[in-house]
């Protein structure tokens, strides 16, 4: 457990600042009457979710590793890091759902049918659901958070690292 605690606090840590980015987003009106604006400005949830990975990093490289961190150990830091997210994920997307905005998916149906991006209710409903969500949410941790490491971990490796 010493060796993924890090992991651990960070992954939670970018739990709670996703559902205070779901909260803000509720506030504003993205899930109500700004909501044709949704797609559009939830995507500057990757600011925070990025700033919280590679402070994560940095975290592992000054407190585990004596700020002596090669890019393939920094590399699977972020990995297990992305795991724990996205094990996190449907609870969070739960919690977005059914407790913050359960008016989110009545909404999104009701307009993407209304502008015409799905043609019935049912085909909507198909797309905006729980279920779906909370796949979405694992699958796009998954993979956001493996190319945000592999990034970040360029600039944070220690690069006259010898072991």
């Amino acid at each position: 457990m010493k060796l993924v605690r890090i992991e651990l606090k960070w992954a939670l840590i970018f739990s709670l600042v996703s559902l205070l980015w779901m909260i803000l987003e509720k506030i504003s009106g993205l899930h109500g009457k700004n909501i044709d604006y949704h797609m559009y400005l939830t995507n500057l949830f990757a600011l925070p979710a990025i700033s919280v990975i590679v402070l994560a990093l940095k975290d592992k490289k000054m407190n585990f590793y004596s700020g002596q961190m090669s890019y393939q150990k920094g590399f699977i830091s972020g990995l297990i890091l992305t795991i724990f997210i996205a094990l996190l994920s449907p609870l969070t997307q739960w919690i977005t759902s059914y407790i913050i905005s359960p008016e989110y998916f009545p909404n999104v149906i009701k307009r993407s049918v209304e502008v015409g991006y799905y043609k019935t209710t049912e085909e909507a409903l198909r797309f905006f659901n729980y279920p779906n969500y909370a796949k979405q949410s694992a699958i796009g941790a998954l993979i956001m958070g493996i190319v945000t490491t592999a990034v970040a971990m360029i600039f944070l490796r220690t690069k006259s690292y010898t072991k």
